[in-house]
């Protein structure tokens, strides 16, 4: 008997993993909330040597990396995600000198957008930087 055309409607898809580095608590929380309302599952890290526990126990595919964190400079925090995963990182920074740029970029960054930024920007690099997996 065929299935009815909907059949894959109903079936639960599993959903991205995201996680979410960034030490601006609110702006981690919109982040959290924009993603969500995509469809990501999301977790949210504060600081780095979180980042790094959460991306060991949850294997993300994507990170959205802030590099001015607490405890670890985020370049120290995407070189050591770098030696263990190719996952896709954007980096989401103020930092806006060429010079930064390059350097996370050549530490393994996938994209790097500078603060402030727009959502549906943010979104769109998102999904070229899934589609590119």
């Amino acid at each position: 008997m065929d299935q009815p055309a909907n059949a894959s409607l109903t079936e639960k898809q599993p959903r991205i993993q995201v996680l979410v580095v960034d030490d601006d608590v609110r702006l981690a929380r919109v982040l959290q909330i924009n993603l969500h309302a995509r469809g990501f599952a999301v977790t949210v890290a504060h600081d780095g040597q979180s980042a790094l526990a959460l991306a060991g126990q949850r294997n993300p595919q994507l990170v959205i990396l802030d590099l001015g964190l607490p405890d670890l400079d985020g370049i120290h925090v995407l070189s050591r995600l770098r030696r263990r995963s190719t996952v896709p990182v954007i980096v989401l920074s103020a930092r806006s000198d060429t010079a930064d740029k390059i350097l996370a970029l050549d530490t393994g960054a996938d994209d790097y957008i500078t603060k402030p930024f727009g959502i549906a920007e943010l979104m769109a690099r998102v999904g070229a930087a899934l589609r590119n997996r």
